[in-house]
């Protein structure tokens, strides 16, 4: 198994903390900018989102459906330098649900993000 790299440890859970507050603050395009590569892809059981552009457009619109983003429990997270796997409890406007990322880095970018949600 290899070991987590002494200089990222505790990155992936600031990578985490940014993430949040930049969806909470409707800041997607930001969002989007500091954290994905220019070619990420996100990956869900619902589509597939490819690029910077498209992934602004589907954020800004996954924000305006929730209307709010509240982290009630982190309720796993594992990281390594090369990715993030989380599972965290949200209330939103649509009600709680369980949410499933798994992020994979590259030079500190998304190059994949995998998400589910119950």
């Amino acid at each position: 198994m290899k070991k987590k790299s002494k200089s990222l440890v505790g990155l992936g859970r600031r990578f985490f903390d940014e993430q949040v507050s930049l969806l909470q603050q409707g800041k997607t395009d930001e969002l989007i900018d500091r954290h994905y590569d220019p070619n990420a892809v996100l990956i869900s059981t619902a589509n597939v989102v490819r690029g910077q552009e498209a992934l602004k457009l589907h954020f800004r619109a996954y924000v305006t459906m929730l209307a709010k983003i509240e982290v009630l429990s982190l309720d796993a997270f594992s990281e390594t330098d090369e990715g993030i796997l989380l599972e965290a409890t949200l209330r939103t406007a649509l009600g709680i649900a369980k949410v499933y990322d798994a992020f994979v880095l590259k030079d500190g970018k998304v190059t994949h993000h995998f998400t589910g949600v119950r």
